[in-house]
């Protein structure tokens, strides 16, 4: 071996094991939360048997339950008493104000668990095995789901893309939110700055969460709805910014294109165009998630990927922005793509 190569890791069969059984681990996780024993763990350390009470589950399925858990790294049992890890103590109690436990609901969807199982067919096609349009079909109930569920997982996020928008900027702004779901990203942005007003655009019920939580932050004064789909909907302007959060990602590289230029369409010109996504690096294998974000678009959509910083700022460039720029999130698997309208 020449100095300086790396050596091949060694054969290992267990690894081939862990991948085949890897279903259970979340089968297990999403179990926990649907019986609440994270929340009964949190009411205090006890054994198996006081947590089947806890939970009404049987003292049996909750022994093996917790144990798997435990291998999981997601409890600690010490003398037979179960107690939370740092990590399941603040992501996945409910008493938690940071508390993922929400996600589970749109993560174990029938219709996206049906789909990994018809994966090779899905490979064999290159196209999602769900109907129509696969999840970006119009109207979705899914993203319904998704807005109530995966805001916990998406809110940490808001700060960071709110202070990479305003970035000093001064005086009235509006902002256009695409895709809002949740709302929080343009929520964030009006709570940051009292005179940036917010259009949110998504489907009626998905805008009815977006605009509960406008309320419940306290901006609901200045947060207007615009319903329908980003491809069809006159998105009005000029606007000061635009949001693409988690939404490019569910198409090709042609309809992206498009959608952008529409976008810069719709900025005055200087205005900024933020996009939050997975963006691995031009290898396409690395870091983990954001590489392995593909798999998901391959399984729920018709031509979606997770693409890489140089086709952002292709498709970018040729929807006639400049000073394109990448902005990863600390502690985080996203980036912010951002652009100038020129």
């Amino acid at each position: 071996m020449q100095p300086g190569m790396a050596m091949d890791p060694a054969p290992n069969p267990g690894l081939i094991f862990e991948n085949l059984n890897a279903h259970q681990r979340s089968a297990a996780l999403r179990t926990a939360i649907e019986i609440d024993l994270f929340r009964a763990v949190g009411q205090g350390p006890a054994d198996a048997l006081t947590l089947a009470g806890r939970c009404s589950a049987s003292p049996r399925g909750i022994r093996i339950l917790s144990d798997f858990l435990v291998v999981m790294g997601l409890l600690s049992k010490s003398d037979g008493i179960y107690s939370h890890t740092p990590t399941s103590a603040l992501f996945l109690d409910p008493n938690s104000p940071s508390s993922l436990h929400s996600t589970a609901r749109f993560l174990g969807l029938s219709e996206m668990k049906a789909s990994l199982d018809n994966l090779t067919e899905i490979v064999r096609t290159g196209r999602t095995t769900l109907p129509g349009d696969g999840s970006v079909e119009p109207d979705n109930p899914i993203w319904v789901e998704f807005a109530h569920s995966m805001a916990p997982m998406m809110g940490p996020l808001a700060g960071p893309l709110g202070t990479i928008v305003l970035n000093g900027r001064t005086g009235p702004m509006r902002i256009l939110d695409i895709a809002a779901g949740h709302g929080l990203f343009g929520i964030e942005i009006a709570k940051q700055h009292p005179e940036a007003r917010i259009v949110a655009c998504d489907w009626p019920k998905v805008l009815d969460v977006a605009e509960e939580n406008a309320r419940k932050a306290g901006v609901a004064d200045r947060f207007e709805r615009l319903p329908g789909s980003a491809f069809d909907v006159d998105f009005g302007g000029p606007y000061d910014a635009v949001l693409l959060t988690n939404f490019l990602h569910h198409f090709d590289v042609p309809t992206c294109t498009g959608l952008l230029k529409k976008v810069r369409a719709a900025l005055k010109p200087g205005g900024l165009s933020a996009t939050l996504e997975f963006v691995p690096n031009e290898d396409r294998v690395t870091p983990p998630m954001p590489a392995a974000f593909s798999l998901v678009m391959l399984v729920s959509t018709r031509a979606g990927d997770a693409y890489t910083f140089s086709e952002y700022t292709a498709m970018h460039r040729e929807a006639g922005f400049g000073q394109i720029e990448a902005h990863p999130v600390p502690r985080s698997p996203h980036t912010v793509v951002t652009g100038i309208a020129q």
